[in-house]
């Protein structure tokens, strides 16, 4: 699809790898990643010989030359290499306004005068690790995981008279290893140490070459030096014939070997395919025909095309910043372990990203989603006491899940997370309650998708902790539970607790009371009382079923004059929010449809959600509406997150059957340009926006939230 403008960085990467190849924006502002919250910064020349020779043009993605000669041989730097200036070629960008794009969710393709590069990446389901016992199940999580994305340079030389060459390569940042090229069975290759590489076939005019610049290493003076072991820029050189377009494809490789994780020793699980790089890039290299073909379309994303050109940029990239934190390791005894990492921050696995990946997983990858849950069960679970908000008493509590699995390769140790502190009311409080709702609704919604009946047995135990953590933080006391967290958690010790929102306000960011998170802990009830009735347990059934009421009848209760639901109940905080609607998607996706008929008061908590909806939305009321009609989440708050944002659409549209085509329109215009601004398109997909300025939560996961708008 075409794009307003094709200057932001966008991922191309492997699944499961932690690794990607960003590019996008002039200058040096992308390159080769690993483990990376942010771009590599790096050289990346794409280049094509001019018409009339002596000189070369490439796509806009590096900076000015310099030149490592003078750090050898200060009096000789001219001449480096045994060679004159004069004979080293003019090396010059493309003009940005001859440079067109193409961008969709696997396929990104840049075209200017006779030279055309596209990178494709795979958008597939990945087998289930712990089902691919046989030798077909292994070979297909084999190609799933394979660590390696594929580009193709295409050199249109048919007005030429001369044979004229094209080069692909970068100039590696990593200070601990150095650029190299090298040849092996079938293969050319050039790249950094064992980590990153670029790898062609070995086939007449490819050929890798290595020099101080990109300008030097296209003219040696002698075909000796073109692979010359001091130079920082590295690639691979093709050759187009007089009358020929000819194209030449690459596979772009990652691999990081051994133990990568500490607290937790674990490796990446396609270690258990691959040795090394080499063997990496042959493989893709024998995969490129089958990629490149399905990248036009991928088939895991059936009905993208009904999307507009807003909504289906906005899908294509946030799935591509997703797959870029994306990490399957495994333990050294051989169990996986997938962890999606938060984007700069590299939290692993934080729970109030999960539930927002959920329904990306259920699509493409349903075992992931229980993966994420044992872990949590068997390592980041805990029981706490629960504390009166006003007496400060201390109650018997229950359990319930951290914030997060650790930070950057490191896990943290059980029951504990990277980000949770005691003893504070705003950031980096505990998100005790979120957490347990999540876990509920995580479990509740891929048991409907999936009916796994044996996983449902193994949960079934904690489900009921799970349930009966919830009441004690409704209310110790069962007479006076209204289906709303009132108490905060001991962990607090003295603060209280959070939402995901944690760097909003108190309409969104305070736990107790929160509309946001009542509506969710409604949903959380109505999973708890669909799976106990499957389950054949009508005490647990009715206890979950009779506090979904209390919940549904005290939001009700909470009303103030007007439309609009009051942000935080019960507490005079009477800010207007969007994601008052957002725990609606849960029971919509996991079977309780019922919900959202009749005149039970389920359906009139919904009913009242789609009038607080339309209110709040009205741009006439100057309430959750930017200037330029992009969604505000709070009417007390300029940051809003995209990932949220998206979710809500969802619901507004397929749930509330909220259609107003024009003013749909008008609001994905203005998430698209916030992701464009020259301000935040250097970090891909980003979440959290200052009225419209990226301020935190850059190089994001979550976004995969607008597969919702798939239906």
């Amino acid at each position: 699809m075409k794009t307003p403008t094709p200057w932001f960085n966008a991922h191309h990467s492997p699944i499961g790898a932690f690794s990607t190849f960003t590019l996008g924006l002039p200058g040096a502002r992308g390159g080769f990643g690993l483990e990376r919250g942010g771009p590599a910064d790096e050289d990346v020349y794409v280049a094509v010989e001019d018409r009339e020779g002596g000189g070369f043009h490439a796509l806009p993605f590096f900076g000015p030359a310099t030149d490592d000669a003078a750090r050898y041989d200060a009096e000789a730097a001219a001449q480096a290499q045994g060679e004159a200036e004069a004979d080293v070629p003019a090396f010059r960008p493309f003009a940005t306004a001859d440079v067109t794009r193409d961008f969709d969710v696997a396929r990104d393709t840049w075209r200017a005068a006779d030279l055309e590069f596209t990178v494709h990446t795979q958008v597939v389901p990945v087998p289930d690790p712990a089902e691919a016992r046989d030798e077909t199940a292994a070979a297909a999580l084999r190609d799933a995981l394979v660590p390696a994305v594929w580009a193709e340079l295409t050199i249109d030389n048919r007005g030429g008279a001369r044979p004229r060459r094209g080069f692909f390569g970068f100039a590696g940042k990593d200070p601990y290893t150095f650029m190299r090229t090298w040849t092996g069975e079938g293969f050319v290759a050039a790249g950094q140490g064992g980590q990153v590489a670029i790898f062609a076939g070995a086939e007449p005019g490819v050929a890798p070459a290595q020099g101080f610049t990109a300008a030097k290493l296209l003219a040696p003076a002698h075909p000796a030096n073109a692979r010359f072991g001091l130079g920082p820029v590295a690639g691979i050189v093709v050759t187009a014939a007089p009358g020929e377009r000819r194209t030449v494809r690459f596979a772009l490789a990652f691999f990081r070997g051994g133990v990568v994780t500490t607290g937790l020793p674990t490796r990446y699980l396609y270690t258990r395919f691959f040795a090394d790089i080499d063997a990496v890039g042959r493989h893709a290299l024998g995969m490129a025909d089958r990629v490149t073909a399905a990248s036009a379309a991928p088939a895991a994303l059936a009905g993208a095309a009904t999307l507009g050109p807003e909504r289906a940029f906005q899908l294509a990239h946030a799935i591509r910043s997703y797959y870029g934190s994306s990490e399957l390791l495994e333990t050294l005894e051989g169990e996986p372990f997938w962890v999606v990492n938060e984007g700069e921050y590299r939290m692993m696995n934080t729970f109030d990203l999960t539930v927002d990946h959920l329904f990306f997983e259920l699509r493409l990858n349903p075992w992931a989603v229980r993966n994420q849950l044992d872990w949590f069960m068997r390592r980041y679970r805990y029981t706490d006491e629960v504390v009166c908000p006003k007496t400060k008493a201390r109650f018997p509590g229950g359990v319930s899940f951290t914030h997060d699995m650790g930070v950057a390769n490191s896990f943290s140790p059980p029951g504990r997370s990277a980000y949770e502190l005691t003893g504070l009311h705003g950031c980096f409080s505990h998100m005790t309650h979120e957490q347990l709702v999540n876990f509920t609704l995580c479990a509740g919604a891929y048991l409907h998708e999936v009916g796994d009946a044996a996983w449902a047995q193994q949960v079934a135990a904690t489900l009921a902790d799970c349930q009966a953590s919830l009441l004690a933080r409704d209310d110790p006391e069962p007479a006076r539970r209204n289906g709303i967290m009132g108490y905060d958690s001991s962990r607090c010790d003295g603060g209280s607790e959070i939402t995901t929102y944690d760097s909003l306000d108190a309409s969104l960011g305070q736990a107790r009371n929160n509309l946001y998170l009542a509506v969710k802990s409604w949903a959380a009830y109505l999973a708890l009382e669909a799976f106990w009735k499957l389950r054949a347990e009508p005490a647990l059934a009715h206890e979950a079923a009779a506090q979904a009421v209390r919940a549904a009848q005290s939001i009700l209760g909470a009303a103030v004059a007007g439309p609009a639901l009051p942000a935080v109940l019960f507490e005079g905080v009477d800010s207007a929010i969007i994601p008052a609607v957002e725990g609606l998607v849960f029971p919509w996706r996991f079977g309780r449809r019922d919900v959202f008929a009749g005149d039970s008061v389920h359906a009139r908590l919904v009913a009242r959600l789609r009038e607080h909806l339309v209110h709040v939305l009205d741009p006439r009321n100057g309430l959750c509406r930017f200037a330029d009609g992009g969604w505000k989440l709070s009417s007390t708050s300029n940051n809003s997150w995209l990932s949220k944002i998206y979710l809500c659409q969802a619901v507004a549209r397929d749930i509330l059957d909220l259609r107003d085509a024009a003013e749909e329109a008008r609001a994905d215009a203005a998430h698209v340009a916030w992701l464009l601004h020259p301000k935040n398109a250097y970090f891909a997909w980003s979440d959290q926006m200052l009225s419209g300025i990226a301020c935190g939560s850059k190089y994001y996961p979550r976004g995969v939230t607008a597969i919702l708008w798939l239906g």
